[in-house]
């Protein structure tokens, strides 16, 4: 079981931090499987920093993809890596 550390945007951190949001697809530009934890990190772009605030969830399912891409990624490191689809269980951290 890895621990990886993600950035997460406000809007999408309490999206999850609630358990609204269960499911996330990021570019496949690391390893993770199934079992991994995954800690969002709430990032600021407009101050262009972290917050300090985290939340920490079991990916319950991990599929790659490599569908439509998103405007915000280059097509280029889209064709290299794909999408994970991850399916987020429970929260680890309240």
């Amino acid at each position: 079981m890895a621990v990886i550390h993600k950035k997460c945007w406000p809007e999408m951190f309490e999206k999850f931090n609630s358990s609204e949001r269960t499911i996330d697809s990021r570019l496949a530009d690391f390893e993770l499987k199934n079992g991994d934890i995954l800690v969002f990190e709430e990032y600021d772009p407009g101050r262009m920093e972290y917050t300090g605030r985290e939340a920490s969830f079991e990916c319950k399912k991990v599929e790659r993809s490599v569908r439509d891409p998103l405007l915000f990624y280059r097509p280029e490191d889209i064709t290299r890596y794909g999408f994970w689809n991850i399916e987020l269980e429970k929260k680890i951290n309240p």
